[in-house]
């Protein structure tokens, strides 16, 4: 079914009209209600900011406590932070003094949590086994993979996604952080794409969730939630401040001269879209706008790959993948480099990603989404990339 871009009075946009908007899953946008509630505090801190910093604590519990009621989690569980990975780096800066920690990771992971917990294995003389899960593997493959990996490794920590950033598939999280606590093995779950994707986002079995808020949530860049599934005394802020000293999730309320008003707003987001659409309504008409976007998207690859929509395993609702043409992005480094040239040559904002030596067009979508968008991706999009893989055999493409 189609949808036009502008679906609710009440629900406005500042994107460029310019552009064909189809990264939201990267940053989000940010809807105009949410904005001005934004800068609405921005000049309350300007106005007075001695008064401003000096009242951010409460305000932050107020927000983070709000933020625990609508994910459905108790409020002494939950902290804010800036984004997922700096909620993972938290929890690696826990176990530093651990002793050497061994870590199990998979070939999915997003490669700032990634190199974070490598980095923490360096620093503990442990080690970093990565699990290859095929892209196609259905949940009950993926349990047995990982399940497998921690009998025969024993590691220390599991880093696992929720929904993964590069291959747009779901894992079955909860199983398996089940199956590592019987183990004995920690569990952090990487929900960078969660909140507003999932109707339930926050894995409770996991021992540490993190996901992001500035994404399909739409608040400002910058706010994220972290959730320990025990008390959570062993977590603290990258950053001391004056609540230092105070039990975990109120030392995470402190955090000195910072502009704040990402965790502020987060909770006016989710109730803005909430009420103006509705969070059940959002799910459904993006997974079906999307749905029919790649049916439109794969026509115009036909010819040019041979399979243009892979198999995924556990495919989400507004992430998909396609492939790209040739031996485009086959890299990670050569996918990330086609976003901008690709965006400059095009007016079309897109992911690339890469997995298992492929390049991938990552798709997403929102309630600002039409197939219009769509449309122009397969007309002026698909040519070019079919244009610069033809350049690229040939040696001569140089975006």
């Amino acid at each position: 079914m189609a949808y036009p871009s502008v679906l609710d009075p009440e629900l406005r946009w500042t994107l460029d009209p310019c552009v064909k908007h189809l990264n939201h899953g990267s940053f989000g946008a940010v809807p105009v209600a949410v904005q001005e509630e934004q800068n609405r505090l921005r000049a309350i801190a300007e106005w007075n900011p001695v008064r401003w910093f000096a009242s951010m604590p409460p305000r932050v519990a107020a927000a983070r406590e709000e933020l625990a009621d609508l994910v459905r989690v108790d409020r002494g569980h939950l902290a804010l932070v800036q984004n997922a990975s700096a909620g993972a780096s938290v929890v690696y800066q826990s176990l530093m003094t651990a002793g050497a920690v061994d870590v199990l990771l998979t070939d999915h992971g997003y490669g700032a949590v990634t190199m974070g917990a490598q980095r923490l294995v360096a620093r503990t003389g442990g080690t970093a086994t990565e699990v290859a899960i095929p892209l196609d593997a259905p949940a009950d493959d993926v349990f047995a993979l990982i399940t497998a990996a921690m009998d025969e490794h024993r590691p220390r920590l599991l880093v696992i996604d929720q929904i993964t950033s590069a291959t747009a598939r779901e894992f079955p999280v909860d199983e398996i952080c089940r199956a590592a606590r019987e183990r004995g093995v920690l569990t952090l779950v990487d929900g960078a794409h969660a909140p507003g994707v999932l109707a339930d986002p926050v894995c409770r079995e996991a021992d540490y969730w993190v996901g992001n808020l500035h994404k399909f949530v739409c608040a400002p860049r910058g706010a994220a939630l972290l959730v320990t599934r025990g008390d959570g005394q062993e977590l603290f802020p990258l950053i001391d401040s004056w609540g230092a000293q105070l039990p975990f999730p109120q030392r995470f309320d402190h955090t000195g001269t910072m502009d704040l008003t990402p965790w502020l707003v987060a909770p006016f987001a989710w109730r803005h879209l909430d009420s103006t659409v509705g969070w059940s309504e959002i799910r459904r008409r993006s997974r079906e706008t999307l749905d029919e976007g790649i049916r439109i998207v794969s026509a115009a690859l036909e010819g040019l790959v041979d399979e243009s929509v892979p198999d995924v395993g556990q495919p989400v609702g507004p992430l998909r993948l396609l492939a790209l043409p040739g031996t485009l992005g086959s890299t990670h480094d050569e996918a990330d480099a086609l976003r901008v040239p690709f965006g400059d040559a095009t007016g079309i904002a897109m992911a690339f990603t890469e997995f298992g030596g492929k390049g991938y067009l990552r798709l997403s979508a929102h309630l600002y989404n039409g197939l219009d968008d769509y449309q122009y991706l397969a007309a002026v999009g698909i040519p070019l990339l079919h244009r610069w893989s033809q350049e690229s055999a040939r040696g001569s493409h140089t975006a």
